[in-house]
């Protein structure tokens, strides 16, 4: 049995699921979100619990066990507190704008960096530091990751777009021979 599969999830007050032919939709407070549900897999509506049940021991219904579990608890937490991400940008020059729905960013190219953030996700600038919040948090995860990809940081100076928790390893550069 998996251990994350069998952990029942706890629905909090304001937090309503409702369960249809081969889909779940959770709704909350923040907005709702909805998870198509593999063959094989059973989620049952137990009181203020969902709980997540497969069918077999198969390797693909005991993969799937676990990761719908997952998504649904990512869903609850989502549509009740939403998820963020923040980005630190470290260089010389380089800046960050809120322009509407749109991010400039002026990244040490000869050019600004214009990047569209998606539906459902909404990014913030204060000086130095992006903050992208939402309530699905993969969608939050991969918009973080598409900014940090215009300019990761590079190991000799440190300069470029970085997550708030990441540490970088600098490396020396050039050593003189003796």
């Amino acid at each position: 049995m998996s251990r994350i599969g069998k952990l029942p999830i706890e629905l909090p007050s304001g937090v309503n699921a409702e369960i249809s032919d081969g889909s779940v939709t959770i709704s909350g407070p923040k907005g709702s979100l909805s998870q198509q549900i593999p063959h094989g897999i059973s989620v049952d509506l137990q009181g203020s619990q969902l709980v997540v049940k497969r069918s077999s021991d198969e390797a693909l219904d005991k993969a799937n066990h676990g990761l719908i579990r997952s998504l649904l608890a990512n869903m609850v937490e989502g549509v009740n507190q939403g998820f963020s991400r923040q980005l630190e940008i470290h260089g010389v020059g380089y800046r960050a704008q809120n322009q509407g729905n749109e991010l400039k960013l002026n990244l040490g190219y000869s050019h600004d960096v214009i990047y569209k953030v998606p539906e459902g996700v909404t990014a913030s600038v204060d000086q130095n530091k992006i903050t992208v919040t939402g309530i699905s948090k993969q969608q939050v995860g991969q918009t973080a990751a598409e900014i940090r990809a215009l300019r990761k940081p590079e190991p000799y100076k440190g300069k470029g777009i970085r997550y708030s928790d990441e540490k970088v390893l600098r490396k020396s550069g050039k050593s003189t021979k003796e």
